[in-house]
Parts: structure tokens; C-alpha cells; sequence
């Protein structure tokens, strides 16, 4: 199992080596923050931010594609870390979000999976949003700060000091904010297949996806250390000369877009007061830095922008997940064929009685899909052809469909039940599940459905975090129960 991490702790040390120059590049090209010490602070923040913060962003992501083998999710996460890793060493700063969701979809092709196309718009969207929004943020945060300078007539000396700890500051909470951000990007593939049993130390307990994503932390660290130098220089001086307090601004700016993608408590308080809230997707950090950069040489004329470089730097973009996506394809086939491993476990659909039933029930008119009655179809892609052949369907339609279509095999057994760690189940859930034993189900959501009969605690409400936390345990249990 640890060995097939290994492709993960490999897009960290990519991760590592390409973003930390988004953080700390600009002070270190800029001669403010010595590179020891930038590489020190970002280590020990990234490493943070991904154990205590990496759950949201890693949500939307695994909604993209579900990976449902761990020697698929290796090639899906070393064919991103290939990626990355060759344009790192072409000195462009890429985007792991798009290489990791490039990888994704290249699994989703070869394995006859859907690609959830509202996950992948919002990720998309995003990619274009992102560079434009650090940008917004730059320009004003640039004319506050020298209108502050101005104002209070802050001595050279003095402003060289408040612009070194500005920039310490910054990368701090920009290395948190990648890491809480991006680390979605390196272990979320894992997160669905790797079932690592929870542990606790000196009191605090580590869930199986936090300890996958403190490896992952630990990987980036490492990326950090060291090979992150290099483009370091390219960001802090490739595109526009920079001063110190334009500098400061730039990482500023680039952290808080990377902590408004990834903040679930900013999330709920949107949410609560009725604002418009950011989605929890893994965004750019690349693109979040360049935006930024932009923005304050705009400010500036833009005449000394060197567009060239970023011409190259928005090229690496578009073929980054183009590259990955091919790489998967081409290594998804050599692990399955040639070296017999399963890289995603087959999941089969079929529209029997009770699954019409449901179907009919949301309103969708089942007369049409007849023809599909008791018809096992191989994969999602078939299934959704043979349905937009017999009827059109919007997209909330048609992912009920193929949800409620889908086969599995469970049994709640006695030695499964035994199974089940106490710290991921409470009291009340243990006994419905206990009141179902011996139960099959030849689909998941009548195996949800059994139980929301049986518990409150196993029914979704309106609390976006209990839904959350309950879908993560019920796909717990389905790979418990699977036969």
C-alpha cells in the first residue's frame, strides 16, 4: 500500500519545488528573506496548513473523479508529479491543480468513468477567475500601501524593516494557505482508497486523510529545500522588477485568494450572513502569484511587464494538463496490461425495478427508460449514451440516473461490523448499523436509505458540514461492506 504513496510524496516534492516560489520568491529574488530562511517558514506552515486545514479544497476534487483503486490513484498522482516536474525544469511555475485535475480525467477516459462536469466548471472557472481576482485585489492593496507610506512619512531604514517582517508575514500565511489549498492536489486521490486506521497522539487524533496529508506536507517540504531556488529567481524577477513593498504585496495578495478557496470556517460565515460564498476548490497558486504580479505592473504603466515570459508561463498552463492527462492514459495502460495491475475496480450499472422506482419518484419520466429495465451496461459512459438515446435529460436528472443505476455488492456482516473503529462511528450509528445485519443491497443508496431509516444521524439535513462528514463516512462504510 505505502509503496504506491510514493507517486504522491513525488507531486509534493514537485508541489514544493515549483509553488514555494509563489510564497517566498519575490522576497527572495528581492534579497529581503535570505532562502534558508524562506524554505524553513514555508516548510513548517505548508506542513500545517495541509493536516489542519487540507480537508475542504480536497472535496470538490475528489467529486471531479472517483478513483476507486489505489494502483489508479498512484498513476493519477505520478502522471501530475510528471508533469510539473518537467515544466520545473523548463523554470516555469505550473499549476499542480491543473495537472492533477488533467490526470483525473485521463483516469475517468480509461476506466469508462464520467467526469463530473459541474465540478470540473467550477474548477475550470476558477483558473480563469483566480489570476483576475489576486489581480483585483493587488492594484488596490499597492495604492493603500504607498498612500500609507506617503502619509505617515515612514523613514527609509524604517520602511526596509516593516517590508522584511510584511514579506515574512506574508509568506507565513501564504505557506499555510497552499498548503491547506494545493495539498488536495497531492494526496486527495488517496484519501477515497487508501483506508489508513485513525491514530491519536498526545491526545489529539489523526484521521487516515490527515496522516496522508502530513506525508504529503512533509513531501512539499522537502520539494522546498530542495529545488525551489530556481524558480524562485523566474517568479521574483521574470516577469517585472519588483521592489520590496511591491513585493510584499504581491505575496499578500497571492495568500489571500489561495485562503479564500480553502477556508471552510470563512465558508460557513459567508454562508450565515447570506453572502456569496467561494468554492472549496484547489486553485492555482501559480496563477494566483502571476495575477498579482500583473496587477501591480499595470499599476506601474505595464510597459516593463515582460509579456514573453508570460506568454510562456500562460502556454505551460494550457499544456500542463494536456501532458498529464496524456501521461495517465499511457501509464494507466502499461500498469493494467503489462504489469496486471488493477487500476480502477469495475463498476457495472443496471435501472432494475427498485431502481426505477426511485427514478420515478424524483419526477423523471421512467416510461422512456424502459427499454433500459434489468440491461447491465459496463460502465457510466455506456449507460449515459444508451439514456440520452431514449431521453433528454438535465444534468441534476441525469446524475440521479446514473447514481441510482449504479451496482455494488454489500452485506452487512457480523465480521465487518467488527471491523468499524470506534472513532469514526457514534453509539447511535453502530446500532443501525447492528439492526441491519445480514442485509445485502445490490446498490449504495439503498444501503443509505436502510439506514437513514433506522437513525437520524445517518440523514442529511441542511448542515453542509454534517453532509459532508456523513458522505465521507458512508463511502467508509460501502468499501467495509463491499463483498
Amino acid at each position: 500500500m505505502f509503496g504506491f504513496f510514493s507517486s504522491g510524496l513525488f507531486l509534493g516534492w514537485s508541489l514544493g519545488a515549483n509553488d514555494a516560489s509563489n510564497v517566498f520568491g519575490t522576497a527572495v529574488a528581492s534579497q529581503m528573506i535570505r532562502f534558508r530562511t524562506a524554505a524553513l517558514y514555508c516548510s513548517l506552515f505548508v506542513i500545517l496548513g495541509a493536516v489542519i486545514s487540507g480537508a475542504g479544497a480536497s472535496h470538490t476534487l475528489g467529486k471531479l473523479g472517483d478513483v476507486n483503486a489505489v494502483a489508479g490513484a498512484f498513476i493519477v498522482a505520478f502522471a501530475a508529479a510528471m508533469s510539473v516536474y518537467l515544466m520545473t525544469l523548463a523554470r516555469f511555475p505550473v499549476s499542480t491543480s491543473q495537472a492533477i485535475v488533467g490526470a483525473i480525467i485521463g483516469w475517468n477516459i480509461f476506466s469508462g468513468s464520467l467526469t463530473d462536469m459541474s465540478s470540473l466548471t467550477k474548477i475550470v472557472s476558477t483558473w480563469i477567475f483566480c489570476p483576475l481576482l489576486a489581480a483585483g485585489i493587488s492594484m488596490p492593496l499597492y495604492l493603500m500601501t504607498g498612500g500609507g507610506i506617503r502619509r505617515f512619512g515612514i523613514h527609509m531604514f524604517k520602511l526596509d524593516a516593516i517590508t522584511r517582517w510584511s514579506l515574512l508575514g506574508a509568506g507565513i500565511f501564504g505557506s499555510y494557505s497552499l498548503g491547506a489549498n494545493n495539498i488536495a492536489n497531492v494526496m486527495g486521490v488517496f484519501v477515497p482508497v487508501a483506508h489508513l486506521s485513525d491514530i491519536s497522539l498526545l491526545g489529539i487524533t489523526f484521521s487516515g486523510a490527515q496522516q496522508l496529508f502530513l506525508l504529503g506536507g512533509i513531501a512539499i517540504a522537502v520539494g522546498v529545500f530542495t529545488f525551489s531556488k530556481r524558480v524562485m529567481l523566474t517568479v521574483g524577477k521574470g516577469i517585472f522588477d519588483l521592489s520590496p513593498v511591491m513585493a510584499a504585496v504581491v505575496v499578500w495578495s497571492h495568500s489571500i485568494v489561495l485562503f479564500l478557496f480553502s477556508s471552510v470556517a470563512l465558508e460557513t460565515w459567508l454562508k450565515n450572513h447570506g453572502l456569496p460564498q467561494f468554492p472549496l476548490v484547489p486553485v492555482s497558486s501559480s496563477q494566483a502569484i502571476v495575477g498579482a504580479v500583473i496587477g501591480v505592473g499595470l499599476l506601474k504603466g505595464g510597459k516593463t511587464i515582460r509579456w514573453k515570459t508570460v506568454a510562456g508561463i500562460t502556454s505551460g498552463w494550457v499544456t500542463t494538463p494536456i501532458i498529464a492527462a496524456l501521461i495517465s492514459l499511457l501509464s494507466l495502460f502499461f500498469l493494467q496490461n503489462v504489469f496486471q495491475q488493477d487500476t480502477f475496480r469495475k463498476v457495472e450499472y443496471m435501472l432494475d425495478n427498485e431502481a426505477m422506482a426511485r427514478v420515478e419518484q424524483s419526477g423523471v419520466a421512467t416510461k422512456s427508460l424502459e427499454p433500459l429495465l434489468l440491461r447491465q451496461l459496463p460502465n457510466a459512459v455506456s449507460l449515459k449514451k444508451e439514456v440520452e438515446k431514449l431521453l433528454q435529460l438535465d444534468e441534476r436528472s441525469l446524475k440521479l440516473v446514473m447514481e441510482t443505476a449504479e451496482l455494488d455488492n454489500l452485506k452487512i456482516s457480523v465480521e465487518a461490523l467488527r471491523g468499524i473503529e470506534s472513532q469514526i462511528i457514534s453509539e447511535n450509528q453502530l446500532k443501525a448499523l447492528i439492526k441491519i445485519s445480514g442485509r445485502g443491497f445490490n446498490h449504495r443508496w439503498q444501503m443509505a436509505e436502510a439506514l437513514a431509516e433506522q437513525s437520524l444521524e445517518f440523514q442529511f439535513n441542511d448542515d453542509k458540514e454534517h453532509n459532508t462528514r456523513l458522505n465521507s463516512l458512508l463511502k467508509r462504510l460501502y468499501n467495509q461492506f463491499r463483498q
